[in-house]
Formats: structure tokens, C-alpha cells, sequence
């Protein structure tokens, strides 16, 4: 007892005589953590890293993972250059055989699955409605067709994957993953080359998160859409802002084709000369037609519709649909409203009187326009989209029988030269007889720390 008093008694002396000296140290120490903590993102910055941790927006699981994430741990049968020409990948070599109704396709020599195991003919996991599947041995497999599809090698470019998340002569294989709730919240790709970083997604609902996850240090890169917010972070000295476009997503306004008047083309053509998309070119770069300039398909030539306010008027006006009485539906998504709110503006100029509709994911049903991004193919075969046979992807019910044919031959096409000149004038047609308008394609913002 009289040791504990002794030391009791020292304790509070010192304190006495330094009182001053340890609430200035513990002030000062206080600072500084507060300060590290607010400096931590540019302090990251500042040391080089072998890690690259990227941030991404949305609720992924095992089967629907970002062609980004898929691209770089495992490959196709085949894949598609710049210039659309099938390049094998995993396969080898393939023969066309029974009029074009039977593929045979040979695997390369000693393939591995990330994990070390052997990759063979019975792990190719491709599924398609009217093809039957046959493994003959370990690098033999068959494509049996119900009738000749000459551009069906380009359906097996997509990634073969196996749970959980084991690929095939990638660049990067998963080391590690996270899940809540069975969605992603992170996964780490480790490089199979030594010169390559090792990179780690994390995952987050929405924008907000996204961006403070980032001002918290927590990830080194990141994608937005919104220029007033990738602006803000022009001023961060430790970060670098580029913008590019995003070729894969186009927003379109489609049309219900089966609903007066968008039954008649002329209407339709007269809509959309109604439209200035000069008032577009600070979201995305504007589009003409259903095929991105990046595609080797592209036609040059192809102009939209010149922006003609009076004779869009003049026409809308005869034919009752610039009325008072008459009122159009357009369903669309929350985050596109400031598009819809400059089209709704646009429309009422030539006495269009429309009705916005809010949805969900789901298609709606009850529609005269639908605005909304298109996924657009990386070929140019859009067949599911805009065939009259086509009841799921062909959205707005359009029939054109040019159209259609079209889009038969150039399926039916495998000379890239012949596909070509299908697609020019396929491009040339679609204009004139518009299933819907094409607007643009958005600006991305990448934020990355240097």
C-alpha cells in the first residue's frame, strides 16, 4: 500500500508541475493524427504503389461481372479485331463443315485453368438456343447448327469462366474475392506477369459512395459520368482527370412502332428533325445511326436528319399530332430526366405535348417513346434489336421488311468486305425509316491519383 501511494503521489506531482507541457502535447498530437487522416489521400499518392485500386458502380454477382473484370482473367474460343475478323484465342483452328450447320473447333496445346488445372473441350460452357454441343475428346468440339449461321464463330468470343471465378490464359487471375448479400464488394486480380500491377475492384451502390470512398483514400481511380463533378477534382493536385467516350452505351429514344402515329415513318422522321442535338454535346458525343464510328462496319457517309424546326411543325401540325388533345408517353429512368427534361422542351417548341413516366428496370409496357442507354453489340449484327421476327429485343416493335433483309444477309455473310457493304447501306436505310433516335454516346470521366 505504501508503494502505490508513493507512486499515486509522484504521478500527481509531475502532473502539477507539467500540466502545461502534456495538454500542449496532447493537443499537438490530436492535430496531427486529425491531419494525417485528412492528408492520407494525397500522402497515398505520393508513394508509388504496386497496386491499383479501382472503384466500380453497381451490384455484380458470379454470373452478370463487367466485361472489364471478365477480359482480363480469361478468354473466348475466339475474339474480334479492330477490323472484325475472327482471331482464335483458346481454339487453335476450326473447320466449317454440312453447308454451314456443323463447327468443329480444336483447342490449343496445354491449357490451364487458373488454378493449375487442365482446361479441355468438356469445361467450354457455351449454351445456345438451336445448337447442340458435342465434346469428341479433350481439345474436339462440335457446333452442330439447325441451319447455316456464317457469323457464328463471333457468339464464342465471349469469356468462359468457372466458379468461382477461374480462368483461362488470362492476364491477371482472381486471388481473392469479398461478397455480402451475394453481390461483390471486392475482388483482387493478381498479374501472371511480373510487369503488371496487381488490381483491386471495389464495388459501391452509387455515385455518392463512390466518390467519398475515393476522397477517403480508400480506392485510386474511378469512372463518372457527371462533368460538374469530375471539374471539382481538376483542382486536387494529386489527381488527374481524362474524359473519354463510352462507345458501348448509346442513348436512344426508341419508338412504339405500333402505336398511332409512330406506325407512320413520316412521323417518326418528322420527331426526329424535331430535335436539336446540338444541346446533347456536353453529355456524350452526338450519334448518327445504330453503329458506333469505333466499328469497322461504320459508314462514314451516313448523315442524321438536318435539324428543320419549321417543316417538323408544319407536317405535326397536319397530321393532328401537334395538338392540344394529343398527348405522348415518354417512360424513362430518374437518372436521365435532364435529358428528358431538354427533349420535353424541344417537343413542345413543334406542339408536341408529352407525358413523362417514371419506371423501374423492368420494360415498360405502356409507352410512345421509351429513352433509355442501348447496349450496343460490338458487331454489327443487331438483328435481335431491330428484326420484325424479334419479340424481346426489338423493344418498340419495328417492321421494315429492307431492314430485315438486311440484317439477314449480313448474318448470313462471313467475307468481311461483303458484310461491309450490307452494313453501309443497312445504315443508309435506317435513317430514312427510323425504329427511333439516336442521340449520343456519354462522356466518362476517369479520376485517377498520380
Amino acid at each position: 500500500m505504501k508503494t502505490i501511494r508513493y507512486y499515486y503521489w509522484l504521478i500527481v506531482e509531475f502532473a502539477k508541475k507539467n500540466i502545461r507541457l502534456i495538454l500542449l502535447s496532447f493537443l499537438v498530437s490530436f492535430i496531427g493524427i486529425i491531419g494525417l487522416i485528412s492528408a492520407s489521400p494525397y500522402i497515398n499518392g505520393l508513394i508509388p504503389s504496386r497496386k491499383e485500386i479501382i472503384g466500380y458502380i453497381g451490384k455484380y454477382d458470379m454470373s452478370n461481372l463487367p466485361e472489364e473484370i471478365t477480359s482480363k482473367v480469361t478468354n473466348g474460343l475466339v475474339y474480334l479485331n479492330e477490323k472484325g475478323e475472327i482471331v482464335p484465342t483458346l481454339a487453335s483452328t476450326w473447320e466449317i463443315v454440312n453447308q454451314g450447320k456443323e463447327y468443329r473447333f480444336h483447342l490449343k496445346d496445354q491449357l490451364l485453368w487458373s488454378d493449375g488445372k487442365k482446361f479441355s473441350a468438356y469445361d467450354v460452357s457455351y449454351q445456345f438456343k438451336d445448337v447442340n454441343k458435342k465434346v469428341i475428346d479433350d481439345k474436339t468440339i462440335y457446333f452442330i447448327l439447325k441451319k447455316p449461321t456464317p457469323i457464328f464463330p463471333t457468339y464464342l468470343r465471349a469469356p468462359i469462366l468457372k466458379y468461382p471465378l477461374l480462368g483461362v490464359a488470362g492476364l491477371y487471375k482472381v486471388s481473392s474475392f469479398h461478397m455480402k448479400y451475394g453481390t461483390f464488394k471486392e475482388i483482387v486480380l493478381e498479374p501472371n506477369k511480373k510487369d503488371l500491377k496487381t488490381i483491386i475492384y471495389k464495388f459501391y451502390n452509387n455515385e455518392t459512395q463512390l466518390i467519398n470512398a475515393y476522397k477517403l483514400g480508400e480506392i485510386n481511380s474511378m469512372v463518372i459520368t457527371k462533368k460538374s463533378v469530375a471539374d471539382t477534382f481538376k483542382t486536387w493536385k494529386n489527381s488527374i482527370v481524362s474524359k473519354s467516350v463510352d462507345y458501348s452505351r448509346l442513348l436512344t429514344i426508341f419508338f412504339n412502332s405500333d402505336r398511332e402515329p409512330l406506325v407512320d415513318k413520316d412521323v417518326r422522321q418528322a420527331i426526329n428533325e424535331s430535335i436539336d442535338r446540338d444541346q446533347f454535346k456536353e453529355y456524350g458525343e452526338l450519334a448518327v445511326g445504330p453503329i458506333p464510328p469505333t466499328s469497322w462496319a461504320y459508314n462514314p457517309d451516313v448523315k442524321n436528319p438536318l435539324y428543320d424546326f419549321e417543316q417538323s411543325e408544319k407536317l405535326l401540325k397536319k397530321i393532328g399530332v401537334a395538338s392540344d388533345s394529343a398527348s405522348l408517353s415518354v417512360a424513362t429512368y430518374y437518372d436521365y430526366l435532364p435529358t428528358a427534361d431538354i427533349l420535353d422542351a424541344q417537343f413542345k417548341k413543334v406542339g408536341i405535348r408529352t407525358n413523362l413516366k417514371i419506371i423501374s428496370y423492368e420494360k415498360p409496357s405502356d409507352f410512345e417513346f421509351l429513352l433509355a442507354y442501348w447496349k450496343v453489340p460490338s458487331d454489327p449484327d443487331q438483328y435481335y434489336f431491330w428484326h420484325s421476327t424479334q419479340t424481346i429485343g426489338n423493344i418498340g416493335n419495328y417492321k421494315n421488311v429492307k431492314i430485315d433483309k438486311f440484317l439477314e444477309d449480313g448474318r448470313n455473310t462471313i467475307d468481311i468486305k461483303e458484310r461491309k457493304g450490307i452494313y453501309y447501306d443497312y445504315q443508309k436505310n435506317i435513317i430514312d425509316d427510323p425504329p427511333a433516335i439516336f442521340l449520343y454516346y456519354p462522356y466518362v470521366y476517369t479520376i485517377r491519383r498520380k
